[in-house]
């Protein structure tokens, strides 16, 4: 399907649409419905996750195939708590109260809208993304995103990533890096610990913001990398960071807007 500026509205198989290499967004809601039919491969459930998810999804093929296309974040074929209550939430808001009573088969036959490029220009712009050997990079520091040696987002964190939230829902075949960074304060376990749970705290926003079909690497990399000095304050504050790279994007792109 010819990528568009403006919305299409057509009626059509899932089937049909997937055949023809599109990546329709659903007018019900944004998930993948296209695995586990008849015929199709045994999808298998493991990990700690499993038991938390609702019997209907563990106990069909097709349940199986939605929590595994959409909910396995980190790309491991396992799914943990987090990915599983998440895959609860999402299947509770389509299916309603009714769970036991959901009808797979009407996934099959959806009123496609395919809508592309409706992101805000301005504001990924106001982003300064720099260019990197991995793609574009933007630089989120600690104060931005979080008190001191907490990996909370505070409120006006989800305000900054919002328009980022936006262009890859827009955008869904972009692969995305989140890496974490501390300064050298604490021990180098805790530091550790603490920029792998930041970098999944802003994976976690941009999965709570409907961006489950971008390819994310979550790495927390301690003290290591530090772009400034540790013997200062202001050094710290800015080895304390999350970078979100854009992988294989031309930072270009995003300085050049209108």
């Amino acid at each position: 399907m010819t990528k568009l500026n403006k919305p299409i509205i057509t009626i059509a198989a899932a089937a049909v649409a997937l055949i023809a290499g599109a990546s329709p967004a659903f007018a019900q809601d944004r998930w993948d419905w296209g695995g586990g039919r008849h015929g199709d491969r045994e999808y298998r459930l493991i990990g700690a996750g499993v038991p938390i998810l609702y019997p209907e999804l563990r106990g069909t093929n097709r349940g199986r195939a939605f929590v595994m296309r959409n909910f396995d974040f980190n790309r491991d074929g396992r799914v943990n708590p987090r990915e599983a209550e998440a895959a609860n939430r999402a299947f509770a808001s389509v299916a309603g109260p009714r769970r036991d009573r959901f009808d797979w088969d009407r996934r099959d036959h959806v009123v496609v809208i395919e809508e592309r490029g409706h992101w805000d220009r301005g504001a990924m712009r106001g982003y300064g993304f720099r260019q990197t050997a991995r793609g574009a990079t933007l630089r989120l520091q600690e104060d931005v995103l979080f008190k001191t040696d907490s990996a909370v987002l505070r409120p006006g964190a989800i305000d900054k990533l919002r328009p980022l939230a936006d262009y890859l829902r827009s955008e869904r075949g972009v692969r995305v890096a989140i890496d974490g960074y501390t300064d050298s304060r604490g021990t180098d376990a805790h530091n550790q610990d603490l920029s792998e749970r930041r970098a999944d705290s802003v994976r976690a926003a941009f999965d709570d913001m409907g961006v489950t079909r971008a390819r994310f690497s979550v790495v927390g990399h301690g003290e290591a990398d530090p772009v400034a000095t540790n013997a200062t304050p202001a050094g710290m504050r800015q080895n304390r960071r999350v970078e979100v790279t854009l992988l294989g994007q031309r930072a270009a792109r995003f300085s050049n807007i209108d």
